[in-house]
């Protein structure tokens, strides 16, 4: 059910979106939402595996901001140094991602302010590299990854790959059950053997690089490196993941509800831009549904945690 009633919103609410866009279902409109909703994809991913074990990364942002601009300086020509490019971005995203873990794993700082304060210095490195939105990308590069092949646009491909692969990890591999079960009881995970310093550092690592992913793919649809991105993809991210059925307690979520929430929310938000709602009240609805998201998920916390108590007395 965490799953089932985000989906069945998101397929009437797209409906409504695609009777309600002028042109229709086109692929020129599917790949234009398909894009948009990749951006969030990512970024969900990227607060994913650090929720998942019992964590919170208000560094997401930060790192999509500091990502973007990277691959703004990196990825301008063509050929190999493409490709080192973009290996290098990813590279960066994971390192900020592991910083972060490193002040949670071995300084004992909660994950709320370490997190905090290490977006604040990759915040101040993005400025520092690119005052003003700027740079260029390869237009060949970001044809590929944001235009279709044939009626299926390639941002949803590159979603359900990722969908795919996190879920196969998650379910199949033990990396992937030792983080559910460090998520669901860190005490009983550490008992079973499962070496939960190294499985939290890897969760931050692994949100690194999704948020560097995320900052690529904003690279290909914008085609410039902007360092104010960031803010925005921080609470979005928590938000998409609330809305998918992932607890903010920790060792409850999935791949598939990452992408439907995300993809839900940025639904809601193309819908208000079509349905007439005047252009400053906009950010007031999504604000709400944000807020909305955000508090349903802390009282799954607050329901696991009394729970808890009582098992304790």
């Amino acid at each position: 059910m965490r799953v089932v009633i985000p989906a069945i919103a998101l397929a009437l609410l797209f409906c409504l979106y695609i009777a309600t866009h002028p042109r229709g279902l086109t692929t020129y409109v599917l790949t234009i939402w398909s894009n948009q909703s990749a951006l969030l994809v990512f970024a969900g991913f990227a607060q994913f595996f650090v929720v998942l074990v019992r964590g919170i990364d208000l560094s997401v942002g930060s790192v999509i901001a500091l990502t973007n601009v990277t691959a703004s300086f990196l990825l301008a020509g063509d050929g190999m140094s493409l490709a080192a490019g973009m290996i290098a971005v990813l590279l960066v995203g994971m390192a900020c991602g592991l910083v972060t873990g490193a002040f949670v794993c071995f300084g004992g700082v909660p994950p709320i302010v370490a997190s905090l304060a290490t977006g604040a210095i990759y915040s101040g490195i993005a400025l520092y590299l690119r005052p003003t939105p700027g740079g260029e990308i390869n237009s060949d590069l970001s044809d590929a990854f944001t235009y279709a092949i044939g009626p299926v646009p390639t941002s949803l491909a590159l979603i359900v790959a990722t969908v795919v692969i996190v879920t196969v990890v998650l379910r199949k591999t033990s990396f992937g059950l030792a983080l559910k079960a460090l998520g669901s009881n860190e005490h009983s995970a550490y008992l079973t053997g499962i070496n939960t310093t190294t499985m939290r550092l890897s969760a931050h690592g692994l949100g690194g690089l999704m948020a560097a992913v995320a900052g690529l793919y904003v690279s290909m649809v914008t085609m410039t490196g902007d360092a104010g991105i960031g803010p925005t993809y921080t609470l979005n991210s928590i938000a998409a993941i609330v809305l998918g059925g992932v607890s903010l307690a920790g060792g409850i979520g999935t791949a598939i509800g990452v992408a439907v929430g995300s993809m839900l929310l940025k639904t809601v938000a193309a819908l208000m831009f079509f349905s007439g709602i005047p252009p400053l009240a906009q950010p007031f609805f999504e604000g709400l549904i944000l807020a909305i998201a955000i508090a349903f998920g802390s009282l799954g916390v607050l329901r696991v945690r009394n729970k808890l108590k009582l098992y304790a007395q």
